[in-house]
């Protein structure tokens, strides 16, 4: 998994114990009380080089060079393999999400855009040679074809693997971009979910100007002050008055479109930190009922500075970490958790089961969202050849 702050790879081994085989062509199971229903038995984090993590940068602008994005999607799947091979050897499949560059999920007559798009690049085929384990990739677009607008697509791993019964949790993502699952028990059809907004793009880019990757435990919007009329035209942006299904990205939220109010970096750091918060904090308008607590998982977590806006914006509901509930025993974590979901989407693709939920997406109906790649034959032969 690399997702929007296209800072490295996630890879999470997940065994999922009490789970029907692969290939057994059992039926999706009852889920059991207790959560979560897996478990990570190993994970790594694989940082992008420099140079790699600028091109995936460049390709989320408009404007890439077709010949550019073709090197970088082979590029990617080089990289996908190599974060993938220390740990294909206890797999029996490889769940890839690549990296997404655009995503336009609705059609733009403006732009002379009469349909909606996704991108994700890293070429799974190349997964599939270097480590010798079947993949499966590429899950957006079959949402996108059932009339959906791709995204969120964890929500139905969330459920799977985290729902509760008799309890309501809203789990909240923060990487590139914020999204979050409502688990209000174990109907799946009961679950919302969608992106809030921005998550860290907005404060990664804030210290781009100072020559860092991300606001290192939040120092940068510590030592500065929110300016209060740059955050109310922020806050005034039609999309966070978009009612679920909803997807964005970064073509949405960056300075060059919010626009900086000449503000100085540490101030600009603490105004893109608090308006994130607040958000998040005006999403859960749209989550029915009333969740007892949030948690909250992504490179978000690590920020303390965000963490104290988030508590702040969404008092009196409880704030929680996975390490809080006891998941991080399990090897669920904030660093796991996106990565072990799509292990869990590839898993019921393979199965054949439906892995999206329709009213998260928009779509028309659920889908079996991916696209396996088989494993090499370890001894191709050309069919009617003479051996």
């Amino acid at each position: 998994m690399s997702g929007t702050s296209a800072d490295g790879i996630d890879a999470a081994l997940l065994e999922l114990e009490g789970w029907p085989a692969l290939g057994s062509g059992l039926p999706f199971p009852a889920l059991s009380p207790g959560t979560p229903r897996g478990r990570v038995v190993a994970h790594t984090f694989t940082p992008f080089a420099p140079g790699l993590r600028e091109k995936v940068l460049r390709a989320m602008r408009a404007g890439a060079d077709t010949a550019d994005l073709t090197q970088l999607h082979w590029q990617l799947g080089e990289a996908l393999a190599d974060a993938a091979a220390p740990l294909a050897g206890d797999a029996d499949l490889i769940a890839s999400h690549g990296q997404t560059v655009q995503h336009h999920p609705r059609p733009d007559p403006a732009r002379g855009w009469a349909r909606p798009a996704t991108l994700q690049l890293g070429e799974a085929a190349l997964i599939a040679e270097r480590t010798g384990r079947p993949v499966v990739a590429d899950f957006r677009p079959a949402d996108l074809a059932a009339g959906g607008v791709g995204a969120p697509l964890v929500p139905f791993a969330d459920w799977a693997l985290y729902a509760e019964a008799g309890r309501h949790r809203v789990l909240l993502n923060v990487g590139g971009i914020a999204n979050l699952t409502s688990l209000p028990g174990l109907d799946a059809q009961a679950v919302v979910a969608f992106d809030t907004g921005p998550g860290n793009c907005l404060m990664d880019e804030v210290a781009a100007r100072v020559g860092q990757s991300c606001d290192e435990d939040g120092r940068l919007a510590a030592a500065g002050t929110p300016d209060a009329a740059t955050l109310a035209r922020w806050l005034a942006h039609p999309e966070l008055r978009a009612a679920p299904p909803r997807a964005t990205g970064r073509e949405v939220w960056s300075l060059v479109q919010l626009g900086d109010g000449g503000l100085s970096v540490p101030d600009l750091a603490a105004t893109a930190t608090r308006f994130t918060a607040q958000t998040v904090a005006a999403a859960l308008r749209f989550v029915p009922g009333t969740p007892g607590e949030l948690v909250v998982a992504g490179g978000g977590a690590r920020n303390p500075a965000l963490m104290r806006e988030l508590a702040l914006a969404l008092s009196p509901l409880p704030l929680r970490t996975f390490v809080d509930l006891g998941w991080a025993a399990r090897g669920f974590t904030d660093a796991t958790r996106e990565a072990a979901a799509f292990a869990f989407l590839g898993y019921a693709h393979a199965q054949g089961w439906a892995n999206t939920l329709p009213q998260t997406t928009g779509a028309r109906r659920a889908v079996s969202a991916g696209k396996l790649i088989p494993a090499p034959l370890p001894t191709p032969q050309i069919p009617g050849a003479q051996p």
